[in-house]
């Protein structure tokens, strides 16, 4: 069963930076895609980073030249770099693998950017 398990969330004032991690029970790497998403209460969740099997990656334009996902196969584990952090990042993040016919989650980390 794969398991996908966030860390890294946390309290940063506006401007500072966090590093998510997502480490998951499999090698994640050579199909699909690792993504980061967030959701606030109320509001869909949103797609912030994607890095592909063949690594591609593509960003959602709103954290674009602050944020940046990166991978290391060894570990089978994913990271979201966050830099010059706003207010409007602050939302539950999560981790997913995208495969044809199945999405696999883990259970978020709260990210929460307040002076």
């Amino acid at each position: 069963q794969v398991q996908l398990v966030e860390s890294g969330g946390g309290l940063v004032q506006p401007g500072g930076s966090l590093r998510l991690s997502c480490a998951a029970s499999a090698n994640m790497f050579s199909i699909g895609a690792m993504g980061w998403y967030r959701q606030v209460p109320g509001k869909q969740r949103e797609l912030v980073a994607r890095i592909y099997s063949g690594g591609a990656i593509n960003y959602v334009d709103s954290v674009k030249g602050r944020f940046t996902i990166s991978r290391n196969n060894a570990k089978n584990t994913v990271y979201l770099q966050m830099t010059s952090l706003k207010p409007e990042d602050t939302a539950v993040y999560y981790c997913n693998w995208a495969i044809p016919g199945r999405d696999y989650w883990g259970r978020g980390t709260q990210v929460t950017v307040s002076s």
